[in-house]
Formats: C-alpha cells, structure tokens, sequence
C-alpha cells in the first residue's frame, strides 16, 4: 500500500486560501506541500463536466510539471434550487478576476429569481473530489461532501471563495467564514475528502 507520509508533494493549485487549507491538514503526518503556483506551473484548462475529470487534469499537469506527487482537489458549490449550479462552474462565475462578491451576488440573484426565501429552499452542497496521482500513473480519486444553507448577506471574514454565504450542517448557524480554520476544517467537503486520503494513505 503506498503512502504520502515524509513526502514532499505538489499541491495543483494557484489559490493561496486552498494551498493553507491543504498545507494545515496535511502537516502532522510529515507531508511537506509545495503548490503549482510556487513552482511557476501553468494552470491547466478544466474541460471536463465532472469535479472528477477537472481534478484529474490538474493531478496530471501539475505531476509531470514537477515530477512530484500530486495532489489536486476539483471542488464547487450546488445549489438545489438552481439545478445544481453553479457546480463545476464555481469559479467561472466569479469571473476572470475572480471576484467572489459578484460570485455570491449571482448566486443571491438566482435564488431570489427562482423565488427560493425559506432555509428548506436554499439547501446546498459544497462538494470536492481529490486526485493524488504519483509519477508512475497511479491515480487514487477522494469525495467530500458538507451539506448546509445558504445565508444572505455574507457574513464573516475568514475563508474565501463562497465561504461568506454557506452555513454547513452542524455549525451552529455560522458561515464557514465565520469559523476558525480547524472548525471550518471539521466539516468542510475538502476536510471530509482528506480524511477519507489520510485513512487510506496516511
């Protein structure tokens, strides 16, 4: 059974919040991470319609432009009121700057469209697949999944991305950018989808 504990692997992201994410859960067992970006690799473009094929690409490009271990994390927001979206699409609608206030604003206005007011319609999934790919090909494939609703106006400082507008199951009606990193990390899709690596490769 092959492990990822000692070694040095390569985070495929450019996102400083994710790399910290990664780098906090993954420290007590002795993995050192550098990300994609630090080592000056190219983003991949995400062609795929599934969290699994997009973090799949990112494992690959970031494994052969490093020759390390890698591990990616293709992750989003679904909302069942607007069918799912914005799902693979969790980025795109922050637009090429990335702004997540007009991420969350789209979001908002969605919801208002589809008239869905109370909590029971709001209902919402953050959801993350990890790939730890290794340089002979060995591909391993990870799913976390934090159900919960989501809140308007943003509240909260810490997190990023959506963080401001979801309320995870279990967190005492606070907004993932309300919490702590260790709490947000107890209940978190990616924190779900690393437990499930670290019980397998740790």
């Amino acid at each position: 059974m092959r492990k990822l504990s000692g070694q040095t692997i390569v985070i495929a992201t450019h996102n400083k919040g994710k790399l910290e994410e990664f780098a906090e859960l993954l420290a007590p067992y002795g993995v050192k991470t550098k990300s994609a970006g630090e080592l000056g690799l190219p983003e991949p473009v995400e062609t795929e319609s599934t969290f699994t094929g997009n973090a799949k690409i990112k494992a690959l490009s970031a494994m052969k432009g490093s020759g390390l271990i890698a591990v990616a994390d293709d992750s989003g927001l679904c909302v069942d009121a607007l069918n799912g979206d914005p799902g693979v699409y969790t980025a795109d609608w922050a637009g090429p700057s990335r702004d997540w206030s007009q991420a969350m604003r789209l979001v908002e206005e969605k919801l208002q469209a589809a008239k869905a007011t109370s909590p029971e319609q709001r209902k919402a999934q953050f959801k993350c697949t990890l790939c730890v790919m290794w340089p002979d090909g060995e591909t391993r494939f990870f799913e976390g999944v934090a159900p919960g609703v989501l809140a308007w106006p943003p509240r909260g400082a810490l997190g990023h991305g959506y963080d401001p507008m979801f309320e995870p199951d279990g967190g005492a009606g606070k907004t993932f950018a309300e919490m702590t990193h260790e709490a947000k990390n107890a209940l978190s899709h990616r924190g779900r989808a690393l437990e499930k690596l670290v019980a397998e490769l740790l």
